[in-house]
């Protein structure tokens, strides 16, 4: 096998950067937040994933100090909403760069409602949505000690709301909530279907 070799911090020498699409497809974040003065906003965070199972957690990670990092630093809670099919074009929407005051449900046409253990709003809309209590949020430093302009959010998810139409004999579908991921080109989704799906039984 040939391969391209590179060092990522002298560049990759590609027309898009392939780490993204090397660690793809990844689940979107798509989180909701309020401000210290009752602003919602919403925003998707395409480095994201679920990071442990009990106490189950979720993490985030923001390129830039964002409205999402400092909402939930000032509140301390935040919810993660499924992103589906359905909801991509909203999805796509609420991504826009808009002053912190500006409602993102309202840009993207969706509907806030108020989450049952903390403030932050859920999308009413999306099949699933998770309540989280902020557990860090970590200032990444590189590896030679100095730091980047990464924020790495973990939140411990406190509330589950599930679309009852999802659980088939108490088992979640998750081909059935359609979810979206973000991959390696620059405007690359993918979905999930039956195809996709292969079994293994872990070793004794």
């Amino acid at each position: 096998m040939a391969f391209h070799f590179y060092e990522p911090a002298k560049g990759h020498g590609l027309p898009h950067d392939p780490f993204k699409a090397i660690i793809a497809p990844r689940p979107i974040g798509w989180v909701s937040s309020l401000d210290d003065q009752g602003h919602r906003n919403l925003a998707p965070y395409s480095f994201f994933n679920a990071i442990n199972a009990a106490p189950p957690m979720l993490a985030f990670s923001s390129y830039g100090y964002k409205d999402s990092v400092r909402n939930v630093e000032a509140t301390g809670e935040f919810v993660w909403n499924l992103a589906s099919r359905e909801l991509a074009e909203a999805m796509n929407r609420s991504s826009a760069s808009v002053d912190p005051k500006v409602d993102e449900f309202e840009l993207a046409g969706l509907t806030p409602v108020p989450g049952k253990v903390v403030a932050a709003p859920r999308v009413a809309e999306a099949a699933v949505a998770m309540e989280c209590r902020l557990c860090q949020v970590v200032h990444l430093h590189s590896a030679d000690g100095e730091p980047t302009n990464a924020w790495l959010t973990i939140g411990e998810v406190v509330g589950v709301h599930i679309d009852e139409r999802l659980l088939v004999d108490g088992i979640f579908d998750t081909v059935a909530a359609a979810p979206i991921m973000r991959a390696g080109g620059p405007a690359d989704y993918f979905g999930i279907g039956h195809d996709d799906l292969f079994k293994m039984e872990r070793p004794g």
